[in-house]
């Protein structure tokens, strides 16, 4: 019990350095026209470390790693999107950050309980079914947003977590399959590939064809997670048809692409510098601007770019803070999604929607990263857990209470102690009947 207590103990004074650490950075190197915003954004950061860490001792885990590491991170992230322009408090990314805690916590306790989650499947389908309709009916002119005076929401970042749920299937409904012409499919898998297609022509629709990877990426761990589950058998024939159609679909996507896609596929971004190339060279410019160390806190110019705090907002730091602490930054987030293998997931259904998650987060991260560098074409996907945007950060919080669901080994010492206090009273219940017919 000590050495948990000294490991929690470590782990608080680790956390509140690298925020001060941060912070001094911005005193030194940044340029901060008035100390009183200064002192703002410490506050923030100071307080919501020291509020939320209140909050944990409330309830009792196994284990805080990804609650200390998504802390972490969203505290730097609140100082990165507080230094660009100019040194100030970021309220709206603050509470973006309080948000994706609360989601975070949500999310862990509503999908904790494998058996629970997997029997309410029926209303994640009617959500998602929802969440279609509101993106076809609601949004602005295909612009993916619903938008009521100030406040914006963007639909489609909810349909990632519901979607990964649909993927996750316990061994049980593996096993439950139907004969459908020369093929042995199951139910769960007939309604996943719907969705699967229901998605891709939304987003096609919705010409945020930037997304399409994502889920992509999501649907194809779901498939492979679906062959490799144990005792499957999967014919070297239906592998090869399957990578048959794959192939085929991704020549007829790149054939068949819009022309906007097209052209950033094909454009040559120093030829059009002020045009379809404008925000990648700017991005490329900056990040050579920055070198290793960074021009300083708020002493940058790509704050003048769109979408600088989202879909470039890798190279606004780079710029400001350096490369090193942008690829810090990044391992970081690497190292949380890695922190899922310290306790394997307690049953299949978990693995599947550990899997889900992690493919989800390396996907987005890589679109957002490369296209940022020019080392792929340039999709418009936010950064996780850094780039601004309440919606985004709402569903990045829920993916990770997905991981420390699937990780957490609390909860199965709870289900194994009511299993055996249910195997006990009916254990009693079988001695006093079997009393009562001796008598």
């Amino acid at each position: 019990m000590y050495k948990n207590r000294l490991s929690y103990s470590s782990a608080v004074i680790l956390l509140f350095l690298a925020h001060l650490s941060m912070l001094g950075l911005v005193f030194i190197r940044g340029s901060i026209a008035s100390p009183i915003n200064f002192l703002k954004l410490t506050g923030a950061v100071v307080g919501l470390d020291v509020g939320y860490l209140l909050l944990t001792l409330c309830y009792k885990q196994m284990t805080y790693t990804l609650d200390f590491m998504l802390l972490c991170i969203l505290n730097m992230s609140l100082i990165f999107q507080s230094c660009f322009g100019g040194i100030g408090l970021s309220v709206k990314h603050l509470i973006s950050c309080v948000m994706c805690l609360a989601s975070c916590e949500a999310g862990f306790l509503l999908t904790r309980n494998h058996e629970w989650i997997r029997k309410q499947k029926k209303f994640i389908y009617v959500i998602i079914i929802l969440l279609f309709i509101s993106i076809i009916f609601f949004t602005d002119n295909q612009k993916k947003w619903i938008t009521v005076g100030s406040f914006s929401v963007q639909p489609s970042e909810f349909i990632k977590p519901c979607f990964i749920l649909v993927c996750a299937a316990s061994i049980v409904e593996l096993h439950e399959k139907l004969k459908i012409v020369f093929f042995y499919i199951s139910k769960d898998s007939l309604i996943l590939c719907a969705f699967a297609l229901f998605i891709f022509a939304l987003q096609w629709w919705c010409r945020d064809l930037g997304s399409l990877p994502t889920f992509g990426a999501i649907f194809g761990c779901a498939l492979i997670c679906r062959f490799c589950y144990p005792k499957a058998k999967v014919s070297k024939r239906a592998v090869a048809i399957g990578c048959a159609v794959f192939a085929l679909v991704l020549i007829a996507a790149w054939s068949f692409a819009p022309e906007y896609v097209q052209k950033r596929l094909h454009v040559d971004i120093w030829a059009d510098r002020y045009g379809d190339g404008y925000q990648q060279c700017e991005a490329l410019i900056g990040i050579a601007r920055g070198g290793w160390l960074g021009v300083g806190a708020g002493n940058g110019s790509l704050h003048k770019i769109f979408a600088h705090d989202s879909d470039i907002v890798f190279a606004t730091i780079c710029e400001e803070w350096g490369l090193l602490n942008a690829v810090l930054t990044v391992m970081l987030i690497l190292i949380m999604l890695m922190t899922v293998l310290m306790n394997p997931p307690k049953n299949y259904y978990h693995a599947m929607m550990t899997a889900g998650v992690t493919a989800a987060f390396l996907m987005q991260m890589s679109l957002n990263i490369f296209g940022s560098c020019n080392l792929i074409p340039f999709t418009g996907v936010t950064l996780p857990f850094i780039s601004t945007g309440g919606s985004s950060m709402m569903s990045c919080g829920f993916l990770v209470g997905m991981l420390k669901a699937g990780q957490s080994p609390l909860f199965q010492h709870e289900v194994l102690k009511r299993r055996r206090q249910k195997q006990r009273q009916k254990a009693r219940k079988a001695a006093q009947k079997q009393k009562k017919v001796n008598a």
